[in-house]
């Protein structure tokens, strides 16, 4: 059973992961992360995929975590620079407490994205994102983050940001 207090606490973790992304803000979005995480875009809507097995979109360990960050803030990365004007909503936010105190968040979103290097393209994206949060020296921290896009098994515009 997750308390009134918890959900409110998951729910502005989601909120400030989303601003973090959105306003590029690279190194707060990095520092939200444990060190054992995971960051999973699968190229598919299936539900029971193994990201081993299957291609995806992203599959990131945490030291490739830090490596896309270090590449978004180096000014390298030429489909972001500038960076995209993005904003999300999120919504439908439902949470669930394991044993072990790590909760399970299930939220969808809708992410518009205004992209300067594709001639001033709007992208609409859109799709389920599953967080598994835990609590690290009295702050909650994402160890997994998994993104099924609606349109996942779809060719994909360019996707060198922060989903």
């Amino acid at each position: 059973m997750v308390s009134d207090t918890e959900y409110r606490a998951v729910e502005a973790f989601l909120y400030k992961e989303a601003r973090f992304a959105d306003e590029a803000r690279y190194a707060d979005w990095e520092a939200l992360w444990t060190d054992d995480a995971v960051y999973w875009v699968p190229a598919t809507t299936d539900p029971e995929i193994d990201p081993n097995t299957h291609i995806s979109h992203i599959y990131d360990n945490r030291q490739r975590i830090a490596t896309r960050v270090k590449l978004l803030q180096s000014g390298h990365r030429y489909s972001q620079e500038p960076a995209s004007s993005m904003r999300r909503l999120i919504s439908n936010i439902e949470v669930e407490k394991n044993e072990d105190d790590t909760f399970v968040v299930g939220s969808n979103f809708l992410l518009v994205e205004l992209s300067i290097q594709a001639k001033h393209e709007t992208h609409v994206w859109a799709g389920r994102t599953t967080h598994t949060l835990r609590w690290v020296d009295s702050a909650l921290k994402m160890s997994r983050k998994k993104v099924v896009l609606v349109n996942a098994a779809e060719p994909l515009p360019n996707m060198s940001f922060l989903i």
